[in-house]
């Protein structure tokens, strides 16, 4: 068994805490105790299993525990990753989707033209958002049958236990589309370093166990079309969120990351605060096609259902007359906003607020301190919040 842990982190980071020294004796020592003899094969430090074998004991509840637990050490102290090989047997289901998908990518190219994203341009690659919704919307048969899938289903729960959220976005390379830099995942790894420093260092830990990141390969994926590089045990550095946006961190993945080759079928999941970047399609005739999985934990709600739109323009008003009237500091004005408006940007319909100038569009609280600041009046804050919502909506 793994018992190599991480070592201890002050209960705040800085961009001091920051230490690639550290972070390469982390790796090194934790890549020493690698022990998970469920799975088929390592390589290159990723364990690799044999979905269709796992599929056998279905019926086997002990069978099946011994497997989450293996997945769990990995996703939470070991190499990060886990590889399903033969995740979909049936590879009809994979082209039925493909073919469901791209038709949906081809409409909107017509309405929305080419588009890119926040890694890459236009040409380069196709992002279809919301997939997920999108593909049930189309062909709810397709659907169906696409997710009726234990394997999703298991390594969720061995990371996040029931209630999970899934949601999808196809990435598509084509030949010739560059590397992603290399990157963290949602939630933190979406934020900037001077967000970043204002939450606790157990706060940096919890943001990589509320979510399950993963790929289904929809072609076969040679080295050659670029999947995804990855530096197994990377998760582990606490501090990680804040190393990754430096060059020597970012010097050090491009010179030690790995690639491992998928089949159409395969799956690759991982926790978020891996290390990890698509690479450059480097083949000439290989159109890279992933359906990317961020599967949220159910644990991601609040208690009661508050309409923070409405208690936004209710207040907005009644504030602005106050703050005229000197009656808060600009630390209440602050605390003011964050007992009444949504502070946290997601989630988003990312086809209308794909953030390409950055990782997050502004929040409600954002739009606040804007209407506040510029003195916008009461009709146009109205107006502007009723944006933010429909906004939000899928069409």
């Amino acid at each position: 068994m793994n018992k190599h842990v991480a070592p201890e982190t002050p209960e705040w980071l800085t961009e001091d805490s920051v230490s690639l020294d550290a972070f390469i004796a982390d790796i090194t020592q934790a890549a020493k105790h690698m022990h998970y003899p469920l799975a088929v094969e390592i390589q290159k430090n990723i364990p690799i299993y044999d979905a269709q074998l796992i599929a056998s004991h279905i019926g086997e509840p002990a069978v099946i525990a011994r497997y989450m637990a293996e997945w769990t050490r990995i996703l939470r102290e070991g190499p990060g990753v886990v590889v399903f090989r033969r995740a979909y047997k049936d590879l009809a289901v994979i082209d039925e989707a493909t073919s469901v998908l791209q038709s949906i990518i081809d409409e909107e190219r017509k309405t929305m033209g080419q588009r890119g994203d926040y890694f890459g341009k236009a040409g380069d690659n196709a992002r279809l958002w919301n997939a997920h919704e999108k593909l049930c919307a189309a062909s709810p048969e397709s659907f169906a049958r696409y997710n009726a899938l234990d394997i999703v289903s298991l390594i969720s729960r061995a990371w996040l236990g029931p209630l999970y959220q899934i949601t999808t976005q196809v990435n598509i390379v084509y030949p010739g589309g560059k590397a992603q830099t290399p990157h963290r995942d949602y939630h933190m790894g979406f934020q900037s370093a001077a967000q970043l420093v204002q939450y606790p260092a157990h706060v940096h830990q919890l943001s990589a166990a509320l979510t399950l990141q993963g790929a289904v390969a929809h072609c076969d994926m040679p080295l050659e079309s670029g999947p995804t590089k990855l530096l197994p045990f990377s998760h582990r550095y606490v501090p990680g969120y804040l190393a990754i946006t430096r060059k020597e961190f970012r010097a050090y993945f491009e010179e030690h990351h790995v690639q491992v080759e998928l089949k159409k079928g395969d799956a690759i999941f991982f926790n978020p605060a891996t290390f990890h970047a698509a690479g450059t399609n480097t083949s000439k005739d290989i159109v890279r096609f992933a359906n990317l999985m961020q599967i949220g934990s159910g644990y991601g709600r609040s208690i009661e259902v508050v309409d923070r739109i409405r208690m936004s323009k209710l207040l907005f008003p009644k504030l602005k007359a106050m703050i005229a009237a000197s009656a808060f500091s600009e630390r209440d004005v602050e605390h003011i906003i964050a007992a009444c408006a949504e502070g946290y940007s997601f989630p988003v319909n990312l086809d209308i607020d794909s953030p390409l100038s950055g990782m997050a569009p502004p929040s409600q609280q954002d739009l606040m301190r804007q209407a506040l600041a510029e003195g916008w009046d009461d009709q146009t804050f109205n107006a502007k919040m009723d944006d933010y919502v429909t906004r939000r909506r899928t069409h």
